[in-house]
């Protein structure tokens, strides 16, 4: 059962967000597919995206080659990414707690431990671009830069959802505008056709493009559905697949492509002086100004979903230790500050030379990431197909217990098989030589765990209740008919 709230006082209606990986009801849904659309696409139209696209040239890439790798590895990768954001309306719960259905209550804390390293790092390196950004905006120093830039972060992070969604928005319409001048320039300025006239192809460099775009996809898999998690239950997954899908795809293939001409045309000046580049094609005066802080509101957006997913991630870890359903708005408060300490720290810390190595680190962590994705698509789609037991998923005695061990031997394999393919600075795996350095990691670690897990649990679906159970439905299972906690009148006057 669940409180039933007058329009005019409808919790969905208020700018700041109290829940967190409790079940939305459905008085709370809101929005629509297209909102999924818009947040990935503005997500997607950022500086990071534009250097992990010139990354293909760095490398050793043509130009023609890395564009088509790029766009194969879109299309894949974006498709496993999508698969779990169409999994936030019918569940209405976070991405990572879904987890518990395949490893347990307490055997979850593994893969999302690992998130949360993955979610500070990306965002430290972020952090770095969108400072120095800030910092020409501000006529401050990049310290400076960096430190504005985290504060906001922390307010769009507590403020949560439907801010998150109206940054997107935002980002989807300055992006646009600001992307479609620089290719305007760029194509005015510069002999395009002639880059694309030399063809030179390898498998290592065009693997390497593909491996670059589906490990970027792929990253955003483990918080997806967080942000799809209001949608009204429903909301047709397909449109929800295809609305994730177009938006992240079309957003990171057009930051990469513009990267890969940026680093064609720029060569050894392109690494280390990323923003000034990009600014520097576009202009100076008030063109240079509105690039700084497109380049800022892009970080802001990704940055915001690490923090956030970040969030869900930490509060899944402690409520199932601590066996709670909730995490109040003082510790979800406290955990964004935290998380943001040790981003600005290693912001700080890793303008120059450690911030490359703490960045390969990082991709080598993404290894961790496909298994996970491999198992959790599996079980939603071929083995339970949607039919989770949510009460249980907050109960280390019910359905699903504390360790599932199935889950967790299967990632193991899928985390190991994965070694002699890997590919970054921080550690290469001996096959990945003889591929000539290409990373095709990502692929071994979605097919052979996808394959193990299907495998193991097809003749033993005890754990698979016969429907989708929501709180306040009988389970049968020990959970004790939990029912999401309802929004008072206070909590709403608080928000």
């Amino acid at each position: 059962m669940t409180t039933t709230l007058p329009a005019s006082d409808a919790p969905n209606r208020s700018l700041a967000e109290r829940r967190t990986i409790d079940y939305i009801p459905d008085d709370e849904r809101h929005g629509r597919p297209v909102g999924q659309f818009t947040l990935w696409l503005g997500a997607n139209l950022q500086i990071t995206a534009i250097v992990t696209g010139a990354l293909a040239v760095v490398l050793g890439g043509d130009v023609f080659w890395s564009l088509v790798g790029l766009a194969l590895g879109q299309i894949l990768g974006g498709a496993v990414m999508a698969l779990h954001g169409a999994q936030g309306p019918r569940l209405g719960l976070p991405q990572m707690i879904s987890s518990r259905v395949q490893f347990g209550v307490l055997g979850a804390t593994l893969p999302l431990v690992l998130v949360c390293l993955m979610y500070i790092g990306f965002s430290a390196g972020g952090t770095v671009l969108a400072g120095q950004a800030v910092a020409q905006l501000s006529g401050l120093s990049p310290t400076a830069g960096v430190l504005i830039f985290a504060a906001l972060v922390m307010v769009s992070a507590i403020l949560g959802y439907r801010l998150i969604h109206g940054l997107g928005r935002l980002m989807s319409v300055v992006g646009v505008a600001a992307f479609v001048y620089l290719f305007s320039r760029l194509l005015a300025e510069h002999d395009v056709g002639a880059l694309l006239a030399i063809r030179h192809f390898t498998v290592a460099d065009f693997l390497l493009a593909m491996s670059l775009s589906a490990s970027w996809q792929i990253a955003y898999g483990p918080y997806v559905a967080d942000y799809s998690r209001y949608l009204p239950r429903r909301t047709s997954s397909l449109r929800t697949f295809w609305a994730v899908w177009l938006g992240s795809v079309i957003g990171s293939q057009a930051s990469m492509t513009f990267g890969v001409f940026a680093a064609a045309l720029a060569g050894h000046a392109f690494a280390g002086h990323e923003v000034a580049f990009v600014v520097g094609l576009g202009g100076s005066g008030a063109a240079a100004a509105w690039l700084y802080f497109t380049i800022a509101l892009g970080k802001l957006t990704a940055t915001t979903l690490n923090a956030y997913g970040c969030v869900m991630s930490v509060a899944t870890i402690s409520t199932g230790l601590a066996g709670r359903r909730s995490l109040s708005a003082t510790l979800r408060t406290a955990c964004i500050a935290g998380m943001l300490a040790i981003v600005v720290w290693l912001a700080l810390a890793g303008q120059h030379a450690f911030l490359k190595a703490f960045s390969s680190f990082i991709l080598f962590l993404l290894a961790f990431f496909t298994p996970w994705s491999a198992i959790n698509l599996v079980d939603y789609y071929c083995v339970t197909k949607e039919r989770y037991d949510i009460p249980a998923l907050y109960d280390p005695n019910g359905r699903y217990g504390r360790f599932n061990v199935v889950g967790l031997v299967v990632y193991a394999i899928g985390v190991l098989v994965q070694m002699p393919f890997i590919a970054t600075g921080f550690y290469t795996g001996p096959l990945a030589d003889k591929l000539g350095g290409a990373d095709i990691s990502w692929i071994v670690g979605l097919v052979v765990p996808a394959v193990l897990y299907y495998v193991a649990v097809r003749g033993n679906r005890a754990h698979v209740p016969d429907r989708l159970i929501l709180p306040g439905e009988a389970s049968g299972a020990g959970t004790g008919g939990w029912v999401p906690e309802p929004v008072t009148g206070t909590e709403r006057q608080s928000r």
